[in-house]
């Protein structure tokens, strides 16, 4: 099996829980490493810099995308958002498997540079209860939460693109489901060819 680590790329409407699960699997396995993102957004309360994010300036965030220290970024209700590159291939090389926790457009452009990421997508139950969360958190306004609602009505219209799709109803089977199939990822052929070929070539000097 290789001893790369793999890329699983981690979308879903806001409010889905997808910090809760990426913090619940980090606590339960350890071989996982969260990449962190650069934002051009505010701290909410309680977050910290270098630990939930990179707070930047929106010019520091631009100068990051002209030097390419950027594996993606994109534009998502009026702020930027970008995964450093530096930290992700050093984890992987290093045979940790990275978490990337990133909006839907960049999921996609992440797929199209690297097509064996693994992109698993984090859903609710239902919109009634996605609503129930987002207005539960308290962090945001009314305004905010709509734009988010709308702006998911947008983002399911991409879900079919994503390999598997995670219902968030209950924490500890969610958690437990991405695991096995981040895990599995490791047994995929396209990340097993150095052992592929070394199996061929065993067997044609017999």
């Amino acid at each position: 099996m290789s001893d790369h680590g793999i890329l699983a790329v981690v979308s879903g409407f806001s409010g889905a829980g997808k910090g809760t699960l990426m913090r619940e699997l980090l606590s339960r396995y350890g071989n996982y490493s969260l990449s962190i993102s650069a934002t051009t957004r505010q701290p909410r309360e309680g977050e910290v810099h270098g630990r939930e994010y990179f707070f930047v300036t929106e010019e520091e965030f631009l100068g990051m995308i002209n030097e390419n220290k950027l594996i993606e970024h994109t534009r998502y209700v009026n702020h930027y958002y970008g995964t450093p590159s530096e930290y992700v291939f050093r984890q992987m090389e290093a045979g940790r498997d990275v978490i990337l926790e990133i909006e839907i457009q960049g999921a996609l452009n992440i797929r199209e540079k690297f097509p064996d990421a693994l992109l698993l997508f984090v859903a609710p139950p239902s919109i009634e209860e996605l609503r129930r969360r987002l207005t539960g958190r308290g962090t945001e306004g009314p305004e905010v939460i709509e734009a988010r609602l709308k702006r998911a009505v947008e983002e399911a219209g991409g879900m079919e693109q994503y390999d598997y799709l995670l219902i968030n109803d209950d924490l500890d089977r969610c958690v437990e489901e991405m695991h096995q199939l981040i895990q599995a990822q490791h047994r995929r052929v396209s990340n097993n060819r150095a052992f592929i070929r070394r199996i061929q070539d065993e067997l044609n000097r017999i």
